[in-house]
């Protein structure tokens, strides 16, 4: 039986505010706190149904894990279907990004949870281990973002900042701006060095920060549609640069 107290903790880590003070997030469902534990980040509690933990127990050895039931489990899910596990998990360590030698990514007022996630991912298959963000875009930790990333965000460093700032002191790497008009990306070579901006999907780019790119890139259309989703658009964008 989990306690009151223990629940309500839980429930507050649905804000932003409660995750700072904490230091902690947390992750939903059994393939993502698979994942989580195999890449050996730090969970202080686990909160599972006894089937689940049953099933795990070799995965849960060094893991604190307490039994909670269904209707325990839906109060606490942030989730629209609950699914059998509950982690708390330690923020990581965030580093000031490198850039020599590296392809990565920045992002400019990436406000939906979804397509930030998404990115994230994304950014892990292509072997992109780092993306800078605004300040405004959404928080790493959104239980939407951290159910996106399946498991990516233990492995890709999640830096915000001031980016004109940031950008100003870029001066001698490649900065590349996705845009609706600009070099075909689908005629580059692949790069090795590089910064590659993408920006709000209905707004584009903020200015402050488009001044700082050498180069608009551009992925055809072919069709009559407006706009690409954010996260699609790094998606083909890296694949064909990376």
């Amino acid at each position: 039986m989990v306690s009151r107290s223990q629940l309500k903790y839980i429930q507050s880590l649905g804000q932003k505010k409660y995750r700072d003070e904490e230091g902690v997030f947390v992750a939903e469902g059994p393939k993502l706190v698979k994942e989580l534990i195999e890449s050996h980040v730090e969970l202080t509690q686990v909160y599972a149904l006894n089937e689940w933990i049953e099933d795990n127990k070799d995965l849960l050895r060094s893991v604190n894990v307490t039994a909670i039931n269904e209707t325990e489990l839906e109060r606490t899910s942030q989730l629209k279907t609950p699914n059998k596990v509950i982690a708390i998990v330690k923020k990581f360590e965030v580093n000031e990004p490198g850039i020599k030698e590296r392809i990565s990514l920045v992002l400019d007022a990436i406000r939906d949870p979804g397509n930030l996630g998404t990115i994230i991912r994304i950014a892990d298959w292509f072997g992109v281990s780092q993306i800078i963000c605004s300040t405004d875009c959404a928080d790493m930790y959104n239980s939407k973002v951290v159910q996106a990333t399946m498991g990516s965000i233990a492995r890709v460093n999640v830096f915000y900042t001031d980016l004109p700032v940031w950008l100003e002191q870029r001066s001698g790497v490649r900065i590349y701006a996705a845009m609706l008009e600009g070099k075909d990306v689908t005629k580059m070579s692949t790069i090795k060095e590089g910064l590659i901006i993408i920006g709000n999907e209905s707004m584009g780019i903020n200015k402050e920060v488009l001044q700082y790119s050498n180069e608009k890139i551009s992925i055809p259309r072919k069709g009559s549609a407006e706009s690409l989703n954010a996260a699609v658009a790094t998606g083909i964008i890296l694949s064909h640069l990376v």
